[in-house]
């Protein structure tokens, strides 16, 4: 009797621990989880990024994963990674775009009422939830004044952009709104590169030989920035050069009265804002449908805090 007892007690207890277990299971908050598709992780802007993402993630308790393709000129591994991603059924998605041909992909997740937020890039896309970013036509225009203030009216420039980005092309035209309105003459405008060092250096100094009138240099992004500045350099020349997007190698010529300036985005902030952003959209606020996360003018009064900061992230 005291046998039947016993067992009759210890199936009792075993399910009322699975019982138990499965109720405390079923109440667990779960973390929000918030996926982020970047254009790439090889380049210092992009890590930065990442940097402010993941910071992000842990401030706000949000559950979440980075992944990217290897360079900026894979689109259609981009693609692929969204696609995948919208298998997994996400709460929020936050995605750099390499080019529009990712709306279609885009559309389905608005169709599964997922929230997509684009960051660093914008596009015409009514269903996106909102933009956060950077202004890339006042960051144009900023960095043309910065070249502007450096030169003479009547002066010749070079501009050197990409061939992929949509920002590339409004870079170009909020800098030469500038320096057209300083009276610089654009004696050339080169807009098909891939965003390479090497490749710039190479252009620019073909360029040095068709124009030996030029006077200064703007660039869509410091990377180029940085291969003008090679080919300068190994002319024996001085001239201003103004890029964009701040990066180390850049502020270190400006921080030594090499370079004169920058005009550098927040990527830090840019990643931190997009999963505040995602956070809010999670607990059912409604977001402003562009989130400027603003532009610095980057010169040598400036140059070593903001340096000093991104060595931090990248350590």
């Amino acid at each position: 009797m005291l046998r039947n007892k016993l067992i009759i007690l210890t199936i009792t207890f075993t399910l009322f621990s699975i019982f138990m277990g499965a109720l405390f299971k079923g109440n667990t908050v779960q973390k929000p989880k918030v996926v982020v598709v970047l254009k790439s992780f090889e380049t210092q802007y992009w890590q930065i990024v990442k940097a402010g993402i993941e910071s992000g993630f842990r401030d706000f308790g949000v559950e979440g994963k980075i992944i990217a393709p290897k360079s900026e000129t894979e689109i259609a591994e981009q693609e692929k990674l969204v696609s995948r991603v919208l298998n997994e059924n996400p709460d929020v998605l936050v995605v750099s775009p390499i080019t529009y041909d990712i709306i279609p992909i885009l559309e389905k997740f608005s169709e599964e009422n997922i929230p997509v937020l684009l960051l660093d890039t914008d596009y015409s896309w009514q269903n996106k939830t909102a933009y956060i970013g950077t202004n890339n036509v006042e960051l144009g225009r900023m960095g043309g004044m910065l070249l502007a203030s450096k030169l003479q009216p009547g002066n010749e420039v070079a501009l050197i952009a990409s061939d992929i980005h949509n920002i590339s092309e409004v870079r170009i035209k909020g800098a030469k709104f500038s320096l057209e309105a300083a009276g610089i003459k654009i004696a050339t405008e080169i807009v098909d590169l891939p965003n390479e060092t090497a490749v710039t250096k190479e252009i620019m100094e073909e360029l040095l030989q068709k124009h030996p009138s030029i006077k200064g240099v703007y660039t869509d992004t410091d990377i180029k920035a940085l291969g003008a500045f090679e080919a300068i350099k190994k002319n024996n020349l001085r001239m201003p050069i103004v890029g964009a997007d701040g990066i180390n190698e850049m502020i270190e010529l400006i921080e030594a009265g090499i370079i004169p300036g920058t005009v550098a985005q927040n990527p830090y902030d840019m990643g931190y804002i997009s999963i505040e952003s995602a956070k809010r959209v999670l607990d059912g606020e409604s977001l402003e449908e562009y989130i400027d996360t603003g532009v610095d003018i980057i010169i040598k009064g400036n140059a070593t805090q903001r340096l000093n900061f991104q060595r931090k992230l990248l350590e």
